[in-house]
């Protein structure tokens, strides 16, 4: 969703005012997957100190050819070269961030292979996401009303309670996870005594959901403020055509 980012710059301040972390799944599931992704990049390549991109589990090659990336490198392009450079950046991703030491970002969730953030640190992410342990559980889990953990009906990573997140930043001396992952209506949702919370920056989702989005702020030394914003009226969105741009008109 290439409009999104305008209007999340318009809400939170345009780079390099404030920095940023997008928490991952910049392609699949819109017109505009190529646009956002390269123009993120562009963004980082000019202000690298101030723009950090976190890797989704859409940033995936297995998953980009089933929910449209994939198809819309070949619609756009005519071939895959865009898909295959855009997966190589996939894998050099960081899989998460850390704010002032106390607030831990990633885009899905906690791990039962992961206690400390030291072991965060020492995982290989020059890779495609594997279908099952610690990688794969940061991209992919969800928290949930359980005691502790529990199968993912996504078939990948764990669901996880508020003992588990508890334990994980008490031990690790945070204040608060924010990942991003799944869709809220609200924009954004605290959970487990607000030691969590989602952030959902995808207004209209699938141009057909009416959520609001949000981004999160944070400002020294300890205020956190989520802002909301919509999508862009129908009315000053353009669809992009099903066929083949030619390199040379």
């Amino acid at each position: 969703q290439f409009y999104p980012p305008r209007e999340l710059f318009r809400t939170g301040g345009q780079v390099p005012d404030t920095n940023y972390i997008f928490m991952g799944d910049f392609v699949d599931r819109g017109y505009y997957s190529l646009e956002t992704f390269t123009y993120l990049l562009a963004l980082k390549a000019k202000w690298p100190d101030r723009i950090t991109l976190l890797r989704g589990n859409h940033e995936s090659r297995q998953i980009t050819q089933v929910y449209g990336f994939y198809d819309e490198c070949q619609t756009k392009y005519g071939n895959a070269n865009a898909w295959r450079y855009c997966t190589k950046v996939f894998d050099m991703l960081t899989i998460a961030a850390l704010i002032d030491e106390q607030i831990l970002c990633v885009h899905g969730g906690l791990s039962p292979d992961i206690k400390t953030l030291d072991q965060i640190r020492t995982i290989e992410r020059n890779q495609e996401i594997p279908h099952k342990g610690a990688f794969c559980d940061l991209v992919w889990s969800d928290p949930e009303d359980v005691d502790t953990w529990a199968i993912s009906p996504r078939g990948a990573g764990w669901l996880f309670g508020a003992k588990v997140t508890n334990e994980f930043v008490h031990i690790n001396n945070l204040k608060l996870i924010c990942r991003a992952h799944q869709l809220v209506h609200e924009g954004y949702k605290f959970m487990f005594d607000e030691k969590l919370v989602t952030v959902w920056s995808a207004p209209n989702y699938c141009y057909r959901c009416g959520n609001i989005a949000s981004i999160m702020v944070f400002n020294p030394p300890n205020t956190r403020e989520p802002k909301l914003f919509r999508a862009v009226p129908d009315s000053e969105r353009v669809i992009p055509p099903r066929t083949t741009t030619p390199y040379f008109l």
